[in-house]
């Protein structure tokens, strides 16, 4: 199996999901929990509201202030990227900045994993946005093979 650039991925569960999943099994719904956005535009907004929202409930030390500033860099960038693929001049730099989208949504879910190993007691909250960050990565994903 390979992923977007033709790099080796593993098949299965990967040990990101596992350590999200907490021995629970990984269902896809037919019909959400809640009401989705589909306008990607508010969407990715709501979502960048909701992680500076949890990053406020962080406990503040030289490590997490780290991770907090990169955490919330990469989740607001992803609804920025997105208005500019959105105006984009060009099929070309449209697709650059749905790349872009694509790769912040991923570098979210990656701080998200950090900051729960700076505070365990995160969890439960962390995993509802890295929930979402991976339904936007897997979104981006999709619209930047379909471009091609």
């Amino acid at each position: 199996m390979t992923n977007d650039e033709g790099m080796t991925k593993s098949e299965g569960t990967s040990s990101e999901e596992r350590f999200w999943m907490d021995g629970d099994i990984l269902i896809v719904r037919e019909e959400p929990d809640e009401k989705r956005a589909y306008d990607l535009e508010e969407r990715t907004a709501v979502f960048g509201e909701t992680v500076i929202d949890f990053a406020k409930s962080i406990p503040q030390n030289p490590v997490t202030n780290r991770i907090i500033a990169q955490l919330v860099g990469a989740a607001t960038s992803v609804g920025a990227n997105y208005v500019e693929a959105d105006d984009a001049v060009s099929k070309k730099e449209f697709l650059r900045n749905i790349g872009t989208c694509r790769k912040e949504a991923r570098e979210t879910k990656h701080f998200l994993r950090m900051a729960v190993r700076a505070v365990p007691e995160l969890k439960p909250r962390a995993r509802k946005l890295w929930m979402e960050a991976r339904e936007l990565h897997l979104i981006f994903s999709k619209i930047r093979r379909s471009g091609t």
